[in-house]
């Protein structure tokens, strides 16, 4: 799709963090366009004061009535972080997808800003090399095939930190005092994550200094205690924490610090990004390494054998559909269809023990258990013939035999 010209936009809805960055792009898409620009802030759990946002806003000349802060905390733990954890998402067999599962988010509420101030466009800070260009634009015109897209990485030339700073003061963009120098990496946080990646981190073969990790000690320096947690679950949703009911977004940030005292959650990660480049990226995500754990354990007692290792097989494709963007599309609900309808039985408690960077389960139960120590127990039974075991394993075992026999063997 050709860029848009001066002119051809009338208003449009940035996503817009207020840092140095989004700023830039404020001012250019006055410039640029000559539009009016409609401010959206998400608070996603990213631990930063948002007002700061709006009073930059306002001073750039952005209408309060256009200037739009939002807390959308529950929404995105209760609407898109517990359904994928129902699957057990891990891209490429390790990462939780912090940064991935946050777009589609904000992409809704932007195309829902649009419809409702008239806007004919919206605009994202995503460079033009990564994922999240994907991710936005895919989910923008998921939700309207109509919408214009305006990718500032992609059509100015801003191209270095240089020209950005330059182009900030002269259009007086307070710049603080540490962007003037290179940052040692970038980030990205919300409440299920913050990442890590970029110039410092570069280098893959280089350990990430432990001063730049914000959310969880060292496992070195962890408690020599270990800590034991029980997580209840309704309907494979974590629900309460040791008995206390929680609502989404207060459990995982419960149990982000439970994780993050106890040294959980880190990972250096080379993953392969959907534009097609190899991307070294270091991750911090407690709370959702506990809960991962947790919730595969509570599966344990409670899942159908082949539902689950159906859901097993189902979960790379899954995750890979988030990764790339998809959570709009038709694929992705089909297949969260098929996953919520496994999790209806998916329902009691795991004890865990957090202890120096892991988490061990030491204890699960459920009132739907499908574990029945009549049929496992080890002692004498009335219920479980072993004699049947003969003739299972040699119907199992006919095709292994005709097919040794073809050998002549």
């Amino acid at each position: 799709m050709a860029a848009a010209k001066k002119g051809e936009i009338k208003r449009v809805v940035l996503a817009y963090s207020g840092g140095l960055d989004t700023s830039v792009i404020l001012h250019w898409l006055k410039d640029t366009y000559d539009c009016e620009v409609v401010t959206f802030t998400a608070d996603l759990g990213q631990g930063e004061e948002l007002e700061p946002a709006r009073r930059k806003a306002e001073r750039f000349g952005i209408k309060p009535e256009h200037i739009f802060i939002e807390d959308v905390r529950e929404t995105f733990v209760r609407d898109y972080v517990f359904p994928m954890f129902r699957a057990n998402t891990l891209y490429e067999g390790t990462y939780l997808l912090g940064t991935s599962i946050a777009r589609p988010l904000i992409a809704k509420r932007q195309i829902e800003i649009a419809h409702q101030v008239g806007a004919d466009a919206v605009s994202h800070g995503a460079t033009g090399k990564g994922n999240d260009q994907v991710r936005f634009e895919l989910g923008y015109y998921g939700l309207d095939p109509h919408i214009k897209v305006i990718a500032p990485w992609r059509e100015w030339d801003l191209n270095s930190r240089t020209k950005l700073l330059a182009y900030a003061e002269d259009r007086q963009i307070e710049i603080t005092k540490d962007k003037r120098g290179e940052p040692p990496y970038s980030t990205d946080a919300n409440l299920l994550h913050i990442s890590y990646e970029g110039r410092a981190l570069e280098d893959p073969w280089v350990e990430p200094a432990d001063d730049m990790f914000t959310r969880s000690v060292s496992p070195e320096a962890a408690p020599d205690k270990p800590t034991y947690i029980t997580v209840g679950f309704e309907k494979g949703d974590a629900v309460a924490i040791d008995g206390e009911a929680l609502s989404p977004a207060a459990l995982l940030t419960r149990l982000n610090t439970l994780g993050g005292d106890n040294g959980i959650g880190r990972l250096d990660l080379v993953e392969n990004r959907f534009v097609g480049m190899k991307s070294r990226g270091v991750y911090e995500t407690p709370g959702g390494t506990v809960l991962l754990t947790a919730h595969r354990a509570m599966e344990s007692i409670t899942l159908d054998r082949d539902a689950g290792h159906l859901k097993d097989e189902l979960m790379p494709r899954y995750a890979e559909l988030i990764y790339n963007g998809f959570w709009f599309s038709p694929e992705r609900e089909a297949l969260q269809a098929l996953i919520d309808s496994t999790q209806q039985s998916v329902t009691g408690e795991v004890r865990l023990k957090l202890y120096k960077g892991t988490v061990t389960v030491v204890g699960r139960r459920s009132p739907v258990s499908l574990y029945n120590l009549d049929y496992v127990t080890f002692e004498e039974d009335d219920v479980y013939d072993q004699r049947d075991a003969a003739g299972f394993i040699k119907l199992n075992a006919l095709r292994l035999r005709l097919n040794r026999l073809r050998s002549g063997s």
